[in-house]
């Protein structure tokens, strides 16, 4: 996968190519641990980014780095948060590490790739209220005043819809129930007349978005087997 984005990023100039290698050896430091299903979390990162370049024909720097870092907040923002320049021994606790972590992304990486990454990031979950619908509401929300953020949460959403397939166990239901209300949101934003992608890539996430609702109908729908 890495031999695959240094392809589709060789045609960016000297500058642009470091921004995108900082980013991904930022990535791959923060996610070094994780692993999705059967493989490192990176390749999932690396693919959201690469169908951007390949797919979406994106070439602005700062959505691409954007979506190689988007679950970097989400995920580990205590130890993004740690890599701040504060002096040795400074107490960071009471600190709120989402905040700190987007700090430390505006620092590194430039605000737009903070502001990016903050859209594509959920909020503190109410205890209250029902998870999937405050994911959803936010998803909503939040790409509705974000146009580039939808290029990012988007390919995020192809590579965990229409790779669901992919998954095992109990996960594969369970992540059909959270994506399959979110088809006709994505559906929506893509064909939005501020949505920056050309007619030709819009009409191509909507192919995939068909593609992931029959993969949704195909696990949610199955009727019942008779005991």
């Amino acid at each position: 996968m890495r031999e695959r984005f240094r392809l589709e990023t060789e045609g960016f100039d000297a500058d642009s190519r470091r921004r995108l290698d900082d980013a991904l050896e930022l990535a791959a430091r923060l996610h070094r641990d994780d692993r999705r299903s059967r493989e490192p979390y990176l390749n999932h990162l690396l693919r959201v980014a690469i169908r951007m370049l390949h797919h979406y024909q994106v070439r602005d720097i700062y959505v691409i780095v954007a979506g190689l870092l988007h679950d970097a907040v989400k995920d580990h923002p205590a130890e993004l948060a740690e890599l701040t320049t504060a002096p040795s021994g400074t107490d960071l606790s009471g600190t709120d590490p989402t905040a700190a972590a987007l700090t430390e992304l505006a620092d590194r990486l430039g605000t737009r790739v903070a502001r990016l990454v903050a859209a594509v990031t959920n909020p503190p979950w109410d205890p209250g209220r029902d998870r999937h619908e405050q994911y959803h509401e936010h998803v909503a929300a939040s790409l509705d005043r974000g146009p580039w953020a939808r290029a990012i949460k988007i390919s995020d959403f192809t590579d965990n819809g229409v790779g669901v397939i992919h998954s095992v166990g109990p996960e594969v239901e369970s992540s059909a129930r959270k994506y399959r209300p979110l088809v006709p949101v994505y559906r929506d934003l893509v064909t939005r007349a501020d949505t920056p992608l050309s007619e030709q890539v819009k009409q191509h996430i909507l192919d995939q978005l068909d593609l992931a609702e029959e993969r949704f109908s195909a696990i949610l729908d199955q009727p019942a087997h008779p005991a």
